[in-house]
């Protein structure tokens, strides 16, 4: 039987748009592309809480999903906006509703909201198109999300804010320098959650385009001092994508579609 999985695209339309003129996929075009590599077996539909005016339509059609799959953003969670409201209430009506929920950065700091823990800006600084050092503990090397993953790695990744109050009975599963909560697990309501505050599903040659995307924005926050420190940190990432093995990139989302397959 084919699954049915929804894919929840974070960012605001007018972001995507301005993506698709610069060029650069969306976070749910490269999902799309990242799921296709592992299989074509799925039935996909997307939603964008924040923009599809029809959202509660979607809302009373949750209970067929086998599974769910929430990107990234750039929107920051403690601002109190109309669109960052419609993605809380949509991801509590799927907790309510879906079983299995792999939610990538935004999306790991919307479920965690939701459940009840607290994200707020990251005051160690940020991880701006690259995340290292990632160390998998003892719990996390046990569970299905890390099968086969080394116990240190590095991965794409893009975030200023991180989660520091952890949702009750969350399960912390992984950790590095910059971010104490780099991988966790809770369940919730009818949900079971494997949370990751990084990108495997995103390449690094889309990281960095990102960056040269968004140089102004960088600077103007201070995410980097002048266009040489710009550069410089691109080289960085340039030499890991060198390094960097695709299969092993993307374990943990492998992993979660092994998991929605299973019974």
């Amino acid at each position: 039987m084919i699954k049915k999985i929804l894919i929840v695209e974070g960012n605001l339309r007018e972001e995507n748009q301005s993506f698709t003129e610069g060029g650069i996929k969306t976070h749910t075009e490269s999902l799309r592309d990242s799921i296709d590599y592992f299989t074509k077996k799925l039935e996909i539909d997307v939603v964008n809480p924040s923009s599809d005016k029809n959202i509660s339509d979607k809302v009373e059609d949750l209970n067929k999903y086998d599974g769910l799959i929430w990107g990234g953003s750039s929107l920051n969670i403690y601002n109190d906006t109309v669109e960052i409201r419609r993605q809380i209430e949509f991801m509590r009506e799927c907790q309510k509703k879906i079983k299995k929920i792999l939610a990538i950065c935004w999306g790991m700091q919307v479920a965690v909201t939701v459940a009840g823990g607290e994200v707020k800006k990251c005051l160690k600084g940020a991880h701006r198109g690259i995340a290292h050092n990632i160390e998998i503990n003892n719990i996390g090397l046990r569970h299905k999300i890390y099968k086969d993953k080394k116990k240190k790695f590095n991965t794409p990744a893009f975030n200023f804010d991180e989660v520091v109050t952890l949702p009750s009975k969350s399960v912390l599963l992984s950790s590095n320098p910059l971010n104490k909560v780099m991988g966790l697990n809770f369940k919730i309501g009818e949900s079971d959650i494997w949370g990751i505050q990084y990108h495997p599903e995103i390449t690094y040659s889309k990281m960095i385009s990102l960056i040269h995307f968004r140089r102004e924005r960088l600077l103007n926050k201070q995410a980097f001092k002048d266009d040489d420190e710009i550069n410089e940190y691109v080289k960085i990432i340039e030499e890991e994508k060198k390094l960097s093995d695709k299969d092993s990139r993307m374990l943990e989302l492998k992993n979660w579609l092994e998991f929605l397959n299973e019974n």
